[in-house]
């Protein structure tokens, strides 16, 4: 295969991946604890865009158990957009295999 042949093939995958990317990043993943009274919402490229709390488990008493429930409702969404990216990008990711070890060089 010629240089150029595979730069153009190089191009075609990055902007394939550039699709999946924007595509991503209009998805909305949720994730809850404590049985749906902390949820937060990430997006698919997993930046968190919102967290609700419903006012019933605010207690100022036990602000531990709180932040556990926030960070388990993160941890679950983000999973969910992880999970969401590996489905559309699969080996497209930089470095991933499937670029033929190229995709360090596109992004």
């Amino acid at each position: 295969m010629d240089m150029q042949q595979l730069l153009k093939q190089a191009q075609g995958m990055q902007k394939k991946f550039q699709e999946a990317q924007e595509q991503l990043k209009d998805e909305q993943f949720s994730g809850q604890a404590g049985g749906g009274m902390v949820e937060a919402t990430v997006n698919g490229q997993g930046d968190l865009e919102e967290i609700d709390i419903k006012p019933e488990v605010v207690d100022p008493e036990d602000v531990e158990i709180l932040e556990d429930m926030i960070l388990s409702a993160i941890q679950t969404a983000t999973e969910k957009a992880n999970q969401k990216q590996e489905e559309i990008l699969g080996g497209m990711a930089p470095g991933g295999a499937g670029m033929g070890g190229l995709g360090n060089l596109l992004g």
